[in-house]
């Protein structure tokens, strides 16, 4: 097949990709037989009034000859071969003599990362056994709809835990730094589990948390009908060493579990899971992470600021924005984070008597308001440099926020004006804050550190200046953000993906402080089950 690169088409064009390919390379229409997108992205750059566009890299099949095309365009470095498709690790992995360990590996956690250790485990034929703390997606999207209707907060069946991680009840996002060739078969398996086909080739894929439900049932259907188990409602209290390398797990209701093998994916939020490690003796590190504010604004608003006169184009979507700001004075940086278009702002606490915000949009994104996150960085020695001395600093800030909207899980609310002015006056916002169980207006800066406060009030204007309207008066801010990432590190060799201090434990994931969203958890989380089978000498 021949590799068309860097076709650029002004949305307007509505004509097939076929005959765009044909053209590009001078054929007859019908002398293309197939056109495979292998990536398209949208080029919104709108220089001295050029059209948006949609640039492509596509795969065309053609009745002619490959390399009679490639001779006529050798001077062409748009126009290549299609590189040859290498089949799928998973697929690799079920052409593998099966292994069945003795003590067949615990994944402990059913996020991304759990997830899809989990799922090459048992392609490999390990027949792991997952344990999860919350419960299955089902029973956690009640749960959350209870809690987010003024219920009562499950301390382990919230937006942090239970089947699927926090990406379950997120945008969806599947976007991840670099090119490992994994995220091709991360994305294969979400597309064979039901995410729709457009997330292979789209540049800035989602999922939206209302398919993601099924989707996560579906690959947790796939682990068991490979000989994996899944077991919900099951808590690791303690993990067990026998001459410093692990021998298993005690879950909390006092079941014993062995195991030569600990896959430790259990998400940033695990906070009692981290003092269990770190009294346990095991190799960890404080790390730097971001705390800050959810601001909302009108869809329409940033789409008319991204696409101009083409806002609202139904081939274009709810437009995104990623911002960045760096204070030149103390060298703190700001930006945004987990930009939701058309989305709502959501009640993620998982402690009791504490407040945390988070974005979600469903496939659609069609609420009408966009949210995102604003953070600033946060430094180990801002809270001591103590390994578990993060965990301490958010927890002080969401108790904070907790107890000035009320103390019943309601979060504290600002307008851009207000927070700018030190005030807290207003009452009118440009859309409502869509955070449930409910919003107080506050000063929220008695819920920021005072460095992220001054941070984000000088970040606001220059966000303004990028896109009109941004840091506007009546712009509502929610408080706080507080679970970008793990605010620890479970050390771990690089190459065998092995806790250096614990053998036998595989620290991956958000929560083990090495991935940042869900494609880049989920590839963290198969890298080492690979590294498993390598040690093995099964692949």
């Amino acid at each position: 097949m021949i590799r068309i690169s860097e076709l650029h088409v002004p949305i307007g064009d509505g004509r097939p990709l076929e005959e765009l390919a044909a053209e590009r390379l001078s054929l007859r229409r019908e002398s293309v037989r197939h056109v495979e997108i292998v990536r398209r992205a949208v080029d919104a750059r709108r220089r001295r009034g050029a059209p948006i566009l949609f640039s492509y890299v596509l795969d065309v099949e053609t009745e002619e000859g490959d390399r009679r095309i490639l001779g006529r365009f050798r001077r062409d470095k748009k126009i290549s071969a299609s590189p040859e498709k290498e089949p799928s690790v998973f697929a690799r992995l079920a052409e593998e003599e099966s292994f069945a360990p003795e003590k067949r590996p615990v994944v402990v956690g059913f996020g991304p990362a759990g997830m899809f250790a989990a799922l090459a485990l048992a392609a490999a034929g390990c027949n792991p056994l997952v344990v999860e703390r919350g419960q299955d997606v089902d029973a956690r999207h009640a749960a959350i709809q209870r809690f987010w209707s003024g219920g009562p907060l499950d301390e382990n069946t919230n937006v942090q835990f239970g089947e699927g991680g926090a990406g379950t009840f997120s945008d969806g996002k599947l976007t991840a730094r670099g090119g490992d060739p994994l995220q091709r078969d991360v994305i294969d398996a979400f597309i064979r589990a039901g995410a729709p086909e457009e997330i292979r080739y789209l540049a800035k894929p989602h999922i939206g948390t209302d398919l993601l439900r099924d989707v996560v049932k579906n690959i947790r259907a796939e682990i068991i009908r490979l000989g994996g188990e899944v077991r919900f409602g099951a808590r690791v209290e303690t993990l067990e060493a026998d001459s410093g390398s692990v021998s298993g797990v005690r879950l909390a209701g006092g079941e014993r579990i062995e195991a030569d093998a600990v896959f430790l994916a259990v998400g940033h939020s695990a906070r009692d899971t981290y003092q269990m490690l770190y009294e346990t003796g095991v190799a960890m590190e404080a790390k730097a992470f971001a705390v800050g504010l959810r601001v909302e604004h009108p869809q329409e608003m940033i789409d008319r600021a991204q696409y101009g006169g083409e806002a609202g184009n139904p081939r274009l979507g709810a437009a995104d924005y990623a911002l960045v700001f760096q204070d030149e004075a103390t060298g703190r940086g700001a930006y945004s984070f987990c930009m939701c278009p058309g989305g709502q702002v959501v009640a993620a606490a998982s402690e009791q008597g504490r407040v945390v915000t988070n974005g979600m949009s469903l496939y659609a994104r069609n609420s009408g308001v966009a949210n995102a996150a604003l953070l600033a960085q946060v430094r180990p020695e801002d809270f001591g440099g103590e390994v578990l001395g993060g965990v301490a600093f958010q927890r002080e800030y969401e108790a904070a926020a907790f107890r000035l909207a009320g103390s019943d899980f309601r979060a504290p609310v600002q307008s851009v004006g207000d927070f700018l002015r030190g005030t807290a006056d207003s009452r009118d916002f440009c859309v409502t804050p869509s955070y449930r169980p409910g919003v107080v207006p506050c000063r929220l800066d008695e819920c920021l550190p005072d460095f992220v406060a001054r941070t984000l009030r000088d970040a606001l204007p220059a966000f303004d200046a990028k896109i009109r309207g941004f840091a506007a008066e009546d712009v509502p801010l929610t408080g706080v953000e507080m679970r970008s990432s793990s605010p620890c590190r479970i050390l771990r060799d690089r190459e065998s993906f092995l806790s250096l201090s614990t053998p036998g434990l595989y620290p991956v994931g958000e929560g083990a402080g090495y991935a940042g969203g869900i494609m880049s958890a989920a590839v963290d989380g198969l890298k080492a089950a690979l590294a498993f089978l390598r040690q093995m000498g099964k692949i």
